[in-house]
């Protein structure tokens, strides 16, 4: 862990800093429909606007960063988020639909530029450990945000996008001052003059486009733990605080392991990892459909979160290291497009097979982790060369 650059850490503590201040996104709704006095349909049009700013800027804002530079990217969407969230109690309601999409695409543009830093820093082949510092930075300060955000919201919802817009405000002057002032690139003299196409470079990597459908199958299936699975729980008899006690334990487990097992496992073929931890997670739904003893829906987390340490790092990087130097910033969007296209589709999907056969939900998501598997392992394959 010694040798991972300077830039991976200041990054990560900026990500720490962020994800403890960032709770805006987890009681809006509630904000909304409480002292902002609008109506149900209002408020879910704003919620909805600001997932498709997320989801827009996922797959666009990368292109910012290799086109102006993604420390300059992450400069001034910073600035942007920090200044917008500080004004939204003062905005009128009339407005609030269009500047929490603004929000959520500088933000989404912002974790692009993040995440394309973090992948430059370091060697293409070795990115997993850089990768898992800041999905662990970020987790840790997941488990702390909540809770503080529940204290402001009782307190004042003010102060609440006050503090979220000060810190970060307070994160970006740090990370500018430790931040190099040019990106890590490497760029080659072809590179120079033209501009390299996402769709072309993709069209011409049939292998990882054989892989990128995975991606989005495994997070329709992953984010049923944040829709129907709670939903489960309550229809079998649970109390909130075993669904609570889910959470936990899977957050528990990844920041205790995800770094090491990423260390351990960094040599292995990155496909294959993503495959067997596709694998687990269909195994952990498979086993809420088993039983609704607390016992067994406890295994099915740990199994589900076993797959989790597994998948997300190693998917990512992989995706990151298919790409050319200024191209990185596009491909780290469209992967965690890709990766966080479930928070739209998700719940809607899953409610829709659940309202009509609770019962199917598991098989279902089961089935579809374990394709997602073999279409991970098929498109690792290894193609042979021609004599």
């Amino acid at each position: 862990m010694r040798d991972i650059p300077r830039l991976v850490w200041v990054l990560a503590g900026g990500r720490f800093v962020n994800a403890i201040g960032s709770f805006v996104s987890i009681y809006l709704f509630l904000y909304l429909t409480g002292p902002r006095h609008l109506s149900l349909g209002h408020a879910a049009a704003v919620s909805a606007a600001l997932g498709f700013g997320v989801l827009a800027g996922n797959f666009t804002g990368g292109g910012f960063g290799d086109r102006f530079g993604h420390r300059r990217t992450l400069v001034v969407t910073s600035a942007v988020v920090g200044v917008g969230m500080i004004a939204v109690p003062w905005l009128p309601s009339a407005v609030l639909a269009a500047h929490t999409a603004l929000l959520g695409y500088a933000g989404a543009t912002l974790g692009v530029s993040q995440g394309a830093l973090v992948a430059l820093a370091v060697p293409e082949g070795d990115r997993r450990r850089s990768v898992a510092v800041s999905r662990a930075a970020f987790n840790a300060g997941c488990v702390l945000g909540p809770p503080l955000g529940a204290v402001l919201a009782a307190y004042s919802y003010t102060w609440m996008f006050v503090i979220e817009g000060v810190v970060t405000l307070l994160v970006r002057a740090v990370t500018i001052r430790l931040l190099p002032r040019e990106a890590p690139v490497a760029r080659s003299a072809g590179d120079s003059g033209r501009r390299a196409g996402l769709w072309s470079a993709l069209r011409a990597d049939r292998r990882l486009l054989t892989f990128l459908p995975a991606i989005v199958v495994v997070d329709l299936v992953y984010r049923q733990l944040y829709s129907t699975l709670p939903v489960h729980l309550r229809d079998h008899g649970h109390p909130v605080g075993l669904y609570a006690a889910l959470i936990a334990i899977g957050s528990g487990l990844i920041l205790v392991c995800e770094i090491p097992v990423t260390l351990a496992l960094r040599r292995l073929p990155s496909l294959g990892i993503v495959g067997a931890g596709y694998l687990l997670v269909g195994v952990g739904f498979a086993l809420f459909g088993v039983s609704s003893a607390a016992w067994v829906v406890i295994a099915g987390m740990v199994v589900l979160t076993a797959g989790e340490i597994l998948y997300k790092t190693t998917a990512n990087a992989h995706v990151v290291d298919a790409a050319a130097p200024a191209l990185v910033g596009r491909y780290q969007g469209l992967y965690v497009g890709l990766a966080t296209s479930g928070t739209l589709l998700s719940a809607p999907l899953g409610a829709a097979v659940y309202a009509r056969a609770p019962g199917v939900l598991w098989g279902l998501c089961a089935t579809l982790a374990t394709g997602a598997a073999c279409l991970a392992w098929w498109s690792g394959r290894r193609v042979p060369v021609p004599a």
